[in-house]
């Protein structure tokens, strides 16, 4: 028996796409508040005089309030986002898209957050709140969670609360930093969550990219060997998918590695590890923290990669991950994806 959106949606499409777009306007608003209507217009794409007709209806209806700094959401418009959540993600198709890529990467879950958050900054926090959901949903007693570096896990650490973790729960940097600003590194994100959180957390002060002689010594040092142990032993793993290029760039590759890499084809990085479209390996970093093949022996692994730009970053990678990866990931993704 076909569900009443299914009918709406041969019968009534109009309204389907009035009530899309009005939903869309309201999760603007809701984390741009307080926005300007230009700002807002600009950034869904719309005219502003298709917009002030919009914004009149919406604040007609008690769901948005209009100041002098901008437009911010009310109590109600609050409330009625969260009321019909699920129903626009069936609406929107996401949930298909979730069945239809779950299958088509072999993958434990999948979890597409609306937007794409190359076109949106925002749409970054939306992955950052459905990662907090799904660890939440994971996390049981004592837990020590591993967490890589990146401007997504930095959006991750934003959206922790409280009530996410007990007192007992750890977090510990997966890697050593690689030289990138100082407040996306593992270091600095670990110690965001576990304030967010009011957890614990340890740090790992030493570099991603060693040789061989320097990580031998980097082992005899106690207090690193304690907390590579930590990494090594953790129920939980956090961690981003950068696409290839970028990631060689932010690590300073030298020109024989970075020539390696173009070489190679590479389109995605994960754990220092570069892999073609195929998913095959075409260069390795030696680095501190955990490997690739660690990620099997771990219950929970978590990864986050989300804008139409990381589509091939995310396929290349997921063909060597571990198939109880959770990918948390946006339309434009997914779409991308899907497509490819």
């Amino acid at each position: 028996m076909e569900s009443i959106i299914d009918i709406q949606k041969r019968l009534l499409p109009d309204l389907l796409e009035v009530m899309q777009k009005r939903h869309q306007i309201l999760r603007s608003i809701r984390f741009m508040q307080p926005v300007g209507r230009r700002s807002l217009a600009q950034n869904l794409g719309l005219t502003e005089r298709v917009l002030r007709s919009e914004v009149e209806f919406l604040k007609n209806q008690d769901l948005i309030d209009i100041k002098t700094s901008g437009m911010i959401m009310t109590e109600d418009g609050m409330q009625l986002l969260e009321k019909i959540e699920c129903m626009m993600r069936e609406i929107s198709g996401i949930n298909e898209m979730e069945h239809r890529l779950k299958s088509l990467l072999n993958l434990h879950e999948i979890v597409i957050v609306p937007g794409n958050s190359d076109e949106s900054p925002w749409v970054k926090e939306e992955l950052g709140r459905a990662t907090a959901s799904s660890m939440k949903r994971r996390l049981k007693g004592n837990t020590t969670i591993a967490v890589t570096g990146g401007s997504t896990m930095a959006s991750v650490a934003e959206m922790l609360t409280p009530d996410l973790t007990s007192s007992e729960t750890l977090f510990v940097p997966a890697r050593g930093g690689i030289g990138e600003d100082v407040k996306n590194q593992a270091n600095t994100i670990c110690s965001k969550m576990a304030e967010h959180t009011k957890s614990r957390h340890r740090v790992l002060y030493v570099p991603d990219q060693v040789s061989k002689e320097v990580y031998k010594s980097f082992l005899k040092e106690p207090m690193i060997k304690e907390v590579l142990t930590m990494i090594k032993s953790a129920n939980m793993v956090l961690h981003g998918i950068g696409d290839a290029i970028t990631m060689a760039e932010r690590r300073k590759t030298s020109e024989a590695d970075y020539q390696k890499i173009i070489d190679g084809q590479a389109v995605g990085e994960s754990f220092g590890y570069y892999f073609n479209e195929e998913g095959e390996v075409v260069h390795k970093v030696p680095t501190i923290g955990l490997q690739l093949e660690d990620l099997s022996h771990i219950e929970h692994v978590i990864a986050v990669a989300g804008g139409s730009s990381k589509a091939k970053a995310i396929r290349s990678y997921m063909k060597s991950a571990p198939s109880s990866t959770v990918l948390i990931t946006d339309e434009g993704a997914a779409k991308a994806l899907l497509k490819g």
